[in-house]
């Protein structure tokens, strides 16, 4: 997994030469190695970036009991990063993840290694769709659970203006959270997505999860996948560009074909 800022940009880079328009990433903290989300780590990252490759770069937030976040934080001390971001004009999306869920990876189960909460409160979430609507940056939206997809979509209709968000759809094989990555599931989720925000864009992706067989699916009902080590299970051989080379060979062979960044600028500006 790329660490260090160099390490972060040239794996980038080569996702972005093989096809990936959309480059999200984790900040650390470059003498611990620990994530820490800070603009100051985010924003020469993101920098070197686009300035060698038209892509869409976006990080991520804390988490209460994370090493980043060992005390409950504010919306506005989360998002303070994206704040930052937004006005130097570095970003075009930003988390907002909207529900919360617990994260328990089924060998720690049988262990009986507790997991762990990720928790979004309502407050977050409309803090974080509040940014979306003042400066125009896409929501992403992680679905974890059916509600996640039922409250991000009431939220974003009392938020006029803010710009459609990205629906995730999270899948997993070793965590016990939502859905598993079958065609049945998707097609749950699809069910479910017509109702509350018809015609918004999804893609598929998760934690722990493995997304060959789901992908060609994925592609045949006009979706979007994300494929990297954050999704991949712990222990996964292969690099971002590896999976990434393999995601676009399987998308093209069902079909399809990867967009480039203003490709999907234009698209996210038409709701689809």
């Amino acid at each position: 997994m790329p660490v260090q800022a160099d390490e972060i940009i040239e794996a980038a880079l080569a996702c972005a030469a093989e096809g990936a328009s959309i480059i999200h990433f984790h900040a650390y903290d470059p003498v611990s190695g620990r994530q820490r989300d800070d603009y100051e780590i985010y924003a020469p990252i993101i920098e070197r970036i686009r300035a060698r490759a038209d892509v869409i770069c976006y990080g991520t937030l804390p988490f209460a009991g994370s090493v980043d976040a060992p005390s409950p934080l504010t919306p506005a001390q989360r998002y303070a990063a994206v704040d930052k971001l937004v006005a130097a004009g570095l970003i075009e999306w930003s988390v907002v993840d909207p529900g919360s869920t617990n994260i328990s990876h089924y060998a720690d189960i049988a262990k009986g290694k507790e997991g762990f909460v990720y928790a979004n409160p309502e407050s977050h979430i409309r803090y974080g769709l509040g940014l979306a609507q003042r400066h125009g940056i896409t929501p992403s939206y992680a679905i974890y659970e059916p509600g996640f997809m039922r409250l991000g979509a009431a939220l974003h209709r009392v938020h006029p203006g803010a710009p459609t968000p990205i629906y995730r759809l999270m899948f997993s094989q070793h965590i016990a959270f939502g859905l598993p990555p079958a065609p049945w599931a998707l097609e749950a989720y699809l069910q479910l997505l017509a109702q509350e925000h018809p015609q918004a864009p999804w893609m598929v992706a998760g934690l722990g999860v493995e997304l060959d067989e789901l992908m060609p699916v994925a592609v045949a009902r006009a979706g979007h996948v994300r494929v990297g080590l954050e999704d991949a299970p712990m222990g996964c051989p292969h690099d971002n560009l590896t999976l990434v080379r393999r995601a676009r060979q399987r998308i093209e062979s069902a079909g399809g074909r990867l967009a480039n960044a203003e490709q999907v600028r234009q698209r996210l500006r038409q709701g689809a």
